[in-house]
This record gives structure tokens, sequence and C-alpha cells, in this order.
């Protein structure tokens, strides 16, 4: 499948949530759903950070990676080192609004410099052979009009984007938490729905409260793909349908909980570190058994247990054992 293709559903890059582990996990669930990285600074990268940022596994593709920042040499750098760690797509972050993320002049404030913008695009296109996509809001504070939108659109294809990421939201650059930023400007899809129709010729995937599949699929008609958040992390288990609902996989695609579970505790072995906190990795379970019977006793076993000193992956085991014990004779069992 095209990286177009794989489009079609993708979770959203978050910080400190979709690292390696989080999206092996989510590999697990889904084949063909697109995921991405944390947003990667470029400037960490040209100070030669690559491998702590930019380590993963094989198996996560099909996988982005979103970079931050302002200067077309270091995102080129970045772009040319994605390619390199074997990364499928590089993405540019102008959406993020927290202050740490202005004050290196990256983020949602590259939308008032829109030419500076499409010079970032055109440096990564000459450096990769990798699509190069661009993640945006519809406007930052007053500067919110659909013409502005539509002038920012052109842009990017001027600098050869291969497709737009649209949080259908405006950012306020001051006054408003990245979470608030998140919840209290509201969703205009209209204007991302009007942005395809006036420039059909690149890919426009949509961002902004989509929680569920139905959600997903019911803009598949309108736009190129759709992209769900945090929803996705608290609820891992949703695209577990994915891959034949919305990529048109057989049925028998849907994976079985309790083998993800164990496919990921063998990841874990192979991964954790004596010494290193095993929450890192455990933390992404929490969500997995969500409106199932045993599931407050599974996130509880994983964080009173993940919390002992010197404690491992027996941890997952620990907490399955926990869920089967806490199910009543003859409920739903573990792979619904």
């Amino acid at each position: 499948m095209s990286m177009a293709g794989h489009r079609r559903l993708s979770v959203a890059p978050m910080m400190d949530w979709t690292d390696p582990a989080c999206r092996y996990l989510l590999r697990l669930i889904s084949r063909h759903t697109q995921l991405y990285t944390e947003m990667v600074p470029a400037q960490a990268l040209w100070h030669g950070h690559a491998a702590r940022f930019l380590k993963g596994h094989p198996s996560e593709a099909p996988v982005a990676i979103q970079l931050g920042g302002s200067d077309p040499a270091q995102l080129a750098y970045g772009a040319e080192l994605a390619e390199a760690w074997g990364y499928d797509e590089i993405n540019l972050n102008v959406g993020c609004p927290s202050d740490r993320v202005q004050s290196g002049r990256f983020g949602a404030c590259l939308m008032r410099e829109p030419a500076l913008v499409s010079e970032l695009v055109a440096a990564m296109r000459a450096a990769t052979r990798l699509p190069v996509t661009v993640k945006s809001r519809i406007g930052v504070d007053d500067h919110d009009s659909y013409d502005a939108l539509c002038r920012f659109t052109q842009a990017m294809i001027d600098g050869g984007a291969h497709a737009l990421v649209v949080h259908a939201r405006k950012a306020w650059l001051q006054g408003l938490s990245p979470k608030q930023n998140r919840d209290v400007p509201p969703l205009r899809y209209d204007r991302v729905a009007a942005l395809k129709g006036d420039f059909p010729g690149i890919p426009i995937i949509l961002n902004g409260g989509i929680r569920d599949l139905d959600t997903a699929k019911s803009w598949l008609d309108t736009l190129d793909g759709t992209m769900i958040g945090r929803e996705a992390y608290h609820n891992p288990w949703l695209l577990a349908e994915a891959d034949h609902r919305i990529f048109g996989a057989s049925p028998d695609s849907r994976p079985e909980r309790e083998a993800v579970v164990h496919a990921y505790r063998d990841y874990v072995v192979d991964h954790w570190r004596s010494g290193v906190p095993i929450t890192r990795f455990t933390r992404h379970l929490s969500g997995l058994f969500q409106g199932l019977p045993g599931a407050r006793i599974w996130r509880r076993t994983l964080s009173e247990r993940g919390a002992v000193r010197g404690a491992g992956p027996e941890v997952i085991d620990q907490a399955l054992e926990a869920r089967h014990a806490a199910i009543p004779s003859g409920a739903e069992t573990s792979t619904a």
C-alpha cells in the first residue's frame, strides 16, 4: 500500500506518548494505520543526537517522523537522517502552540510566515526522496481568515509538500495552554472541507475531535484521510477494526487482545533493561481492555506492580492474571 493509502487513517504525533514502544503496540493492533513519532527537534539532530531520537523498530512501519524547526539546513539534515534510519515520511510541525516551541520559532507560530515554511518544505524535498508533509492549524490568533489559510496552503504547494494535515481549530499563541488549544477554539470542519474543494490536487487529512472509526470513515468521501489523537492512546483497541473498515482488509485481520499483550510482552523483554522503570513500557497498555470486565484491575495492577523497585516485564503477566481472576464466570473473557 502506498503512503497515500496509509494516510486514510493515522494516529497523531503526541509528545511523551507516541514513543517507539507505543508505536510498536499500535502496530500490533493495526497493520495499515499510519503512525507518527513524537515531535523531534531538528536542532537536536543537527547537534548529533540521532540515535536518541530516531531509534525505533522496523515493524512500526509505515511511520512518519515529525520534525520541528525553522532552519532550512537543519531540517534538510534531519530529513536526510530520517531517510537513512528507515522512516517513511517527513512531517513538519506547524501546529504546536506551546511557549517552548514558540521560543524556538517553530510550531504554530510559523503559520504567520508562509514564505518561510515554503522554503523549509523545499529544503527537505531537496534532501530526501521521502514524502514531505505539513501538519498545521487553520490559523493562529487573529490571523485566521479562510483567505489566509488558502495563501498558506498555496505556499505549501509551491514548496513541494506532498500532503497537508490540518487541525480544524485555530491556535491562540498567548493566553491558552496547549491542552486548552486542543479544546477551546471551535472546530471548523467546514474550512478543511472547503480547502479540499479549492485545492483538489493535494491530499488533505483532517485532524481534531475525531474519536471513533465511524466519524473517521464518514470524512473519507470528502477528504483524503483522518487523524485520531489522544483517543487512540487512551483506547487503542478502537484501531482493531481499522484495517477492515478503513483499509478494506479481510474481517479476519482483526487481532486478539491477549495475543497483542503477549506479543508486546516479548517486545518489552527484548528492549527493557534493568534499572529502567518498567512503567515506560506498561503505561501504553493501560487502556487496552477499556470497557471490558476486569479493565480496572488490569490498570491498577500495571500501575501498582510497575511502581515496585526492580519490577520488570513480569508485571504484564501479573496484570493479565489479575484480570482473569476478576472476571465473573461466564462473562466475556479476553479476546473481544
